[in-house]
């Protein structure tokens, strides 16, 4: 029989910051356009804590490092992802697209790709965008970028959160360089 007791806090230790730093990450930058939410802000750091992602870029009016509302769902994550403030989201991104960078938009569009059918290449870098919770994604980046993938949905509600969704498109990134 499978031992299905639950780990103490020393069993789910895995490193400190300083060795997670060092540490390989997935090449992946997310991008937050204009994500108000502190909250959200905090628990996209935490997930791209848990899936070692590069970089965090916050654009436009997303929230920044230190504050309380980020701190409360990142739990720390703010310390030991790297992360930085931009102020414009668009120019980012085409800079990443400059530097050959595959921009991915997590957006609904009429062309867009459904999760589950696109493939990340092994060792190819990313920049996944995820946008404002009212407005999504801007046109201007969604028009800029290389592919809009979209989580099909069955419900009632069009869209998930951007921190639900952010983190799931993160997972399927991190599942496929696995």
């Amino acid at each position: 029989m499978t031992d299905r007791r639950k780990k103490n806090i020393v069993e789910l230790t895995r490193t400190t910051v300083e060795e997670y730093a060092r540490a390989p990450k997935l090449p992946l930058v997310l991008l937050l356009d204009n994500v108000r939410s502190m909250q959200n802000v905090g628990s996209l750091l935490r997930t791209c804590d848990a899936f070692a992602v590069e970089e965090v870029v916050m654009a436009g009016i997303t929230g920044v490092p230190p504050h309380p509302e980020i701190s409360k769902s990142a739990l720390g994550a703010e310390e030991s992802v790297k992360w930085r403030h931009v102020e414009d989201a668009a120019a980012e991104v085409r800079a990443q697209i400059a530097q050959g960078v595959c921009v991915c938009v997590l957006e609904q569009t009429r062309g867009s790709v459904p999760l589950q059918d696109f493939v990340p290449e092994r060792g190819r870098r990313y920049m996944l965008v995820v946008g404002n919770e009212v407005d999504g994604v801007s046109q201007e980046i969604v028009d800029d970028s290389d592919v809009c993938l979209e989580i099909p949905q069955c419900g009632v509600k069009h869209s998930l959160n951007v921190a639900v969704s952010g983190a799931i498109a993160l997972w399927h990134f991190f599942s496929a360089q696995k």
